[in-house]
């Protein structure tokens, strides 16, 4: 049993994964020719997703709240902080279509973080009817010192995994993305 429970933060709720416990009428899964001890192993993965999820929401709320954002504000200067390290030039049109909202939304975004000092909009080096956007030292020196100081100790959690090992989570977690991915929704409007 301890094995079920290590790593899970005090509270979690055991249960609200498990595969039985979301499908009791097996309306869902049919779970006749999997062996019980196979469902069991599966239903704690699945809580061991939530709890990563979970995690993940707690440490983006306190990120957004102590960076005073929201959290397309912090994706936004999450990617002019990773196109800058690749020495890439990012547009206003880039981060609308990173983060998949429209031009006009990119302008208030833009608007609203540079009037709290987090990036400069500047002439493009290449294309004079273009804008330039960068992100301000002050607020990457910040980011790193704080979210990306905290996200890095996810890199200490793969390094304890073997090379074969990261082959196997790589493999699941993308094939996981893809058995979820919106695309197979068919209740979902077009956006």
């Amino acid at each position: 049993m301890e094995a079920e429970t290590a790593g899970t933060p005090q509270g979690a709720d055991e249960g609200v994964y498990g595969v039985r416990d979301n499908d009791p009428a097996a309306q869902l899964l049919d779970l006749s020719q999997i062996d019980e001890s196979d469902v069991e192993q599966i239903s704690r993965l699945m809580q061991a997703l939530g709890t990563l999820r979970e995690a993940e929401r707690k440490v983006s709320e306190a990120s957004a709240r102590y960076m005073k954002l929201n959290e397309t504000d912090m994706r936004a200067l999450h990617y002019l902080i990773v196109n800058e390290n690749r020495g890439r030039t990012v547009t206003p049109g880039d981060i609308a279509g990173h983060l998949g909202i429209s031009a006009a939304a990119t302008t208030k975004l833009l608007d609203r973080l540079e009037r709290g000092g987090h990036v400069t909009r500047s002439p493009h080096p290449t294309d004079r009817r273009a804008l330039q956007i960068r992100i301000t030292a002050q607020t990457r020196q910040a980011a790193y010192e704080t979210v990306g100081r905290h996200q890095a100790r996810r890199f200490h959690s793969a390094a304890r995994l073997s090379q074969p090992e990261r082959e196997v989570v790589i493999r699941f977690l993308r094939d996981m993305a893809s058995e979820i991915d919106i695309k197979h929704i068919d209740w979902v409007a077009d956006e």
